[in-house]
């Protein structure tokens, strides 16, 4: 009797690990540094690029990964997009237009991480800094945090790669220190 129940559990359980996964990308895009020290606004838009800069590392870090690293990932995003809408509605977005407000972001998040990655694969820390200072709506005055940025990024996908995923358990912290640590709340332990 137990086995109709297998799928159901194993189902369950990585939702939860990719969760806790997802977790640290929150975690990691709320450190002050970004926003202090690296001029990313501390707005509704600056806190969704940096969620999507790291929900898109941790995509590609599952991907690479054999077993179930390819259902995680899509966990992962799943989790994104859950927590998404769940901001939306605290925010006041009405029930009925929450799916059109996750529609248009789905959308944005694609074309954000589609232009990212091939700049990751390509190791383009100039077109990442292009990018990031583009969706950020930097200007040329700001050409050093994105820079700074963008080498953040290369650094992460890179450190990613000697991380492995153990089945079934919750890796260890996957982010070093955000690129403008020294802010309060920038220290790792």
């Amino acid at each position: 009797m137990a086995r109709p129940f297998a799928g159901w559990r194993e189902r369950r359980r990585l939702r939860q690990l990719a969760w806790h996964i997802y977790r640290q990308a929150v975690e990691q895009a709320r450190r002050p540094g970004f926003y202090a020290a690296g001029g990313v606004p501390d707005t509704v838009e600056g806190r969704f690029e940096l969620m999507t800069l790291h929900v898109l590392l941790l995509w590609r870090w599952l991907q690479r990964q054999p077993g179930e690293g390819a259902a995680l990932a899509q966990a992962v995003v799943d989790a994104f997009f859950t927590d998404l809408d769940r901001n939306l509605r605290e925010m006041g977005v009405g029930d009925l237009s929450v799916g059109k407000h996750v529609k248009r972001i789905a959308g944005s998040f694609l074309a954000r991480t589609r232009d990212l990655s091939v700049a990751l694969d390509a190791g383009d820390r100039a077109a990442i800094a292009a990018i990031l200072a583009r969706n950020l709506g930097w200007s040329e005055a700001q050409a050093a945090q994105a820079a700074a940025l963008a080498r953040y990024a290369l650094d992460q996908d890179a450190a990613l790669r000697e991380h492995g995923l153990a089945q079934g358990e919750a890796p260890a912290p996957l982010f070093a220190a955000a690129p403008f640590a020294g802010t309060r709340g920038d220290a790792r332990s």
